[in-house]
């Protein structure tokens, strides 16, 4: 009854929330940002509440399994690495019996949540907090009977904490990195801690009476105690939480301000503006005013620029880096840079370069795609020496999912066969460097990945004029081709014999052949030759009836024995996967087959199917802004479907007008005219009042300023956007 009764509660809170900002006469758009949307799963991950400054190191949210879990385990000062890792855990209470509260949740009875702002009303205690950079502030108001109490955990195996009346400081050690605290409170504190036990501390303030409050201020380093207290008094230097809320909220408006939408639905503008807040979780930048530590050679080092961590390359590279290519570049050019300093601190050009260092997770070498992005968009660094490191990766290191180290027997079968080798399904794995629990080989997957990735390589091999290495790697481009069976139509897992396995169902084969999806995804995942991919298919025409077919073919067994293999495969249309990021450039491929309607109509379809602006409203892993960058370019009405070119492929609009305000102080315009839940199709476009049949746009286009205007309809014109000279190109020789 307690949780029928919460749920009830929080639907009434969310419905006083909406008629809140509709109340206010120009909305700004932090206000449309709710961090709650997505905070249910189905069958995966749930997002986070975390409230933090754009691409800042401190970030803090409330523990719970979900948003319908009302017991809030504690509130983490600190999130140090996306979704895995917490430093100090903290939870307020107002009882007169503190000993009874080492175990205990908060019970959460209310709650507001927004980028820069977070209210929780617990049992006798409401709790808020504001965070800058590297600090936060708390404000307590205790109104229940009892003593004004705060527990404090670690969260780390080893750390702990020191009392001094008002100053509290700690140390939470992970291994590579060690998370110091310094905190400050506006009342004399007292330590009744009695667990003998360094890493936990129970302190109380006195009696409680109605309306009393309590404050802490608190700074975090990675670099020491010192550090901590100096980042504190620079971003906190009072006890003055609404102005620190001010600060964040003006941070938050001018970064989600870089993109104006007008019209629309009310719901579609939530789900706007969450997904670009999400957009903003990372990477962080963790220097400290011209300090930085770095786990991966365990040195401080003195930098004049930002120093960025944490970051999920596989989840990253189809749209969030390119997000903030567009965006914001000098950011990307700051972010590139870490990667490379990583490279040269450790030897290893990181893929997910976490705050702790190199987390050897997934496939692919998609640090040279984001790169030979970046680059291709004019964004410059040190060319030289991040093809040093990416060419290292491609070469030298196993391509084993979920490893690091050099090459494998499995490697140099590839480098010499052009293509990973799979076992047959009676076939027991013999090389020991294989996870044989849960990840098994990918070996198609794998084969995909590095043709793209190595594409991207042979790119900068030819802006650095390496001949030889630009046609080596144009050749292990092609690899892809390697796998491609055409009696079956699929990306198919071949033998070291050069025997296609069999029995397989491409419904359903796992992770023994493919990455968290199935061959009906990865026949699609050659996205730096549609060309050569169409060829292989029989043409354009066999292409789009294949993409018909994905869209409409169902699991191909019940749906509980499909998830047991593939639990990533989320957000199902046929077999497409709104759920997983290889799927996410699919819709846009009828671009290039001669039937943008088709995109169009999906587009919306998934859209509002599965990014509705509710707690249900995320159809797999978010993956700090993996998703929710897919999100926002489908809802401006384009996408970076190859990165490494500057082409985007055109969807179909979800607003009246998207303004993006770029950083040299241009603007670009979209604008639909006519458009309804309805007139989801383009009928005509202009470029810049000249008519426009392309159904693709270039980066220039966008970052020289100008407008481009969608007339929509109910029916789909067929015409607009098919012939063969406004499909965008896609072709393993357009370096």
């Amino acid at each position: 009854m307690k949780r029928m009764t919460y749920r009830v509660a929080a639907m009434l809170a969310l419905s006083a929330g909406l008629l809140c900002h509709s109340c206010k006469e120009k909305p700004s758009p932090v206000d449309y940002a709710d961090p709650t949307i997505g905070g249910v799963s189905v069958l995966l991950e749930t997002t986070r509440q975390t409230i933090h400054l754009p691409n800042e190191m401190l970030r803090f949210m409330p523990l719970r399994s979900s948003m319908l879990d009302d017991w809030i385990g504690d509130f983490s000062l600190q999130m140090v690495n996306h979704r895995t890792l917490w430093a100090y855990a903290f939870m307020p209470f107002c009882t007169p019996t503190p000993e009874e509260n080492w175990g205990k949740p908060g019970v959460c009875n209310n709650e507001e949540t927004h980028p820069h702002y977070y209210h929780a009303q617990l049992d006798g205690v409401d709790l808020e907090f504001t965070p800058s950079r590297h600090s936060g502030i708390m404000r307590l108001t205790y109104q229940g009977e009892g003593l004004r109490t705060i527990r404090l955990r670690t969260r780390t195996k080893t750390g702990g904490f020191s009392l001094a009346n008002r100053v509290l400081t700690g140390t939470a050690e992970t291994g590579n990195l060690t998370v110091y605290l310094y905190a400050e409170f506006d009342a004399d504190m007292t330590d009744i801690h009695q667990l003998n036990n360094e890493q936990q501390l129970m302190l109380t303030s006195g009696e409680a009476s109605a309306g009393r409050q309590l404050h802490m201020r608190y700074g975090l380093s990675y670099i020491s105690t010192e550090q901590a207290r100096a980042n504190l008094e620079r971003e906190i230097p009072d006890f003055d939480f609404d102005r620190t809320r001010r600060q964040a909220e003006e941070a938050w408006n001018a970064r989600l301000g870089q993109i104006e939408v007008k019209g629309g639905s009310d719901d579609h503008r939530r789900t706007f503006y969450t997904a670009l807040y999400r957009c903003s979780e990372r990477m962080v930048n963790i220097d400290e005013y011209g300090r930085h530590y770095s786990a991966y050679d365990h040195q401080v080092h003195e930098s004049e620029r930002p120093f960025y961590v944490d970051n999920w390359i596989w989840d990253t590279y189809i749209a969030l880096e390119p997000l903030h290519i567009l965006l914001n570049p000098e950011m990307e050019v700051d972010k590139i840079n870490s990667y490379i300093a990583m490279y040269a601190q450790s030897g290893t050009m990181p893929s997910f370069a976490l705050t702790t260092g190199e987390w050897a997770a997934m496939t692919g070498n998609f640090a040279a795609v984001w790169m030979a992005d970046a680059w291709a968009k004019g964004l410059r660094f040190d060319l030289e020496k991040a093809y040093e490191g990416l060419r290292k990766n491609s070469l030298d290191a196993t391509l084993l999912p979920w490893a690091n180290g050099p090459r494998t027997e499995l490697d140099d079968f590839y480098n010499e066969n052009g293509y990973f080798p799979a076992l047959q399904p009676d076939e027991e794995e013999t090389v020991p460097q294989v996870d044989t629990r849960w990840e098994r080989r990918q070996a198609v997957s794998i084969t995909t990945a590095n043709s793209y990735s190595d594409w991207a390589i042979a790119k900068m091999a030819r802006i650095l004029g390496r001949q030889d290495d630009e046609k080596l790697f144009l050749q292990r481009a092609a690899f892809y081709r390697n796998v491609y069976r055409p009696d079956r139509g699929f990306m198919w897992p071949k033998d070291s014999r050069g025997e296609w396995v069999e029995p397989m169902d491409p419904h359903t084969a796992g992770r023994q052949y493919y990455t968290e999806n199935n061959a009906y995804i990865f026949n699609w995942d050659v996205k730096h030759d549609f060309d050569g991919l169409f060829a292989l298919m029989g043409g354009p025409a066999a292409a789009e009836q294949k993409l018909d077919q994905l869209f409409h073919e169902g699991p191909g067994t019940a749906k509980f024995d499909f998830y047991h293999v593939l639990p990533d495969a989320t957000g199902l249309m046929g077999q497409f996967q709104m759920g997983n990021e290889p799927c996410f450039h699919i819709p846009y491929i009828y671009n290039y087959v001669g039937a943008p309607w088709k995109a169009q109509k999906y587009l919306h379809a998934l859209i509002d199917a599965y990014f509705p602006a509710t707690y249900l409203g995320m159809p797999g892993d978010e993956d700090g802004g993996g998703m929710s960058s897919f999100v926002v370019f489908t809802m401006m009405g384009f996408f970076p479907v190859t990165p490494g070119t500057t082409t985007y492929a055109l969807g179909s609009p979800f607003f009246d007008s998207v303004t993006l305000h770029l950083p040299d102080g241009k603007t670009f315009n979209l604008q639909a005219h006519n458009l309804s839940p309805q007139n989801k199709f383009i009928q005509s476009a202009t470029l810049n009042g000249k008519p426009y049949t392309r159904t693709w746009i270039t980066h220039e286009d966008i970052t020289a300023g100008g407008t481009l205007e969608f007339n929509m309809g109910p029916k789909p014109n067929k015409a607009w956007g098919a012939d063969e000279e406004d499909r965008p190109k896609s072709n393993i020789n357009n370096l």
